[in-house]
């Protein structure tokens, strides 16, 4: 897994950003697959989950993860989900020690956050919808709403598709200039004509520099670019297979 300097030398906090690599998936989903809505074989996905949680230094019932549906709801975690609860959502926050919490991603951005001097922490999926239409500010509401404060929060944006893959249609560049036309910086002209590429990590970086946050750290690394490293949901729409594994990003409190 990949570590961010910044968390790495705070001792209260566990955290990952997990590749593909070291598990036991075969197949289009060779490597970590944790995605359990996937085609996979599901105790090959169960027991790669339980290789991250190791890692992490939990139990794979501590490790809690929502169902994401590319929306801008936050979920407040202090247990491991029950059959009852609705797990829709596409960031989680909690202030509990050893619950690990984790997003999927296969080139949507995942960004974890953590204020350690309160003892809070976040972890949020972010494709452009969701930042569109605002996870990420909603949590930090949710992660002050259990004290902590944004000036003292850090966010890590992992790995995500980069501007020189994700390319996208005339539509889609209309719905972000109808919001303001300050968003056409983050598109650049496309070798298909009436197309563009998106910058996802820099409108990210945007959204989070408007929150007042102590530091935003960006690890710089594409998803569609590292074949051997991630998953990517656009890599395998271009390779025409049938479907697609996942990686996950995770943070822990230790107690």
């Amino acid at each position: 897994m990949i570590k961010a300097p910044v968390f790495e030398v705070i001792p209260t906090i566990s955290h990952g950003f997990f590749t593909r690599e070291g598990g036991v998936s075969t197949g289009i989903y060779k490597g970590l697959n944790v995605g359990l809505g996937s085609d996979d074989n599901r105790e090959h996905v169960l027991g790669n989950r339980k290789r991250v949680a190791t890692q992490m230094g939990t139990t794979s019932d501590q490790l809690v993860t929502p169902y994401q549906i590319h929306s801008s709801k936050v979920l407040t975690v202090s247990s491991p989900f029950t059959e009852a609860d609705d797990r829709r959502a596409d960031a989680l926050v909690t202030n509990t020690p050893d619950l690990a919490i984790g997003i999927l991603t296969a080139d949507c951005g995942p960004i974890i956050f953590a204020d350690h001097e309160t003892g809070v922490i976040g972890a949020a999926h972010s494709g452009w919808k969701g930042a569109f239409d605002g996870i990420l500010p909603n949590t930090i509401i949710a992660m002050e709403q259990l004290g902590a404060k944004a000036d003292r929060i850090t966010a890590v944006m992992g790995p995500m598709i980069s501007q020189g893959a994700y390319e996208v249609g005339p539509e889609f560049v209309q719905r972000f200039l109808d919001r303001s036309e300050d968003n056409q910086h983050y598109f650049s002209p496309s070798k298909q004509a009436d197309h563009s590429m998106f910058d996802l990590p820099g409108f990210i970086k945007a959204q989070l520099d408007t929150l007042g946050l102590k530091q935003v750290v960006d690890l710089q690394l594409c998803t569609y670019a590292d074949a051997d490293r991630f998953f990517s949901y656009r890599r395998t729409t271009h390779r025409k297979e049938p479907d697609y594994g996942r990686q996950i990003s995770t943070i822990m409190l230790t107690s």
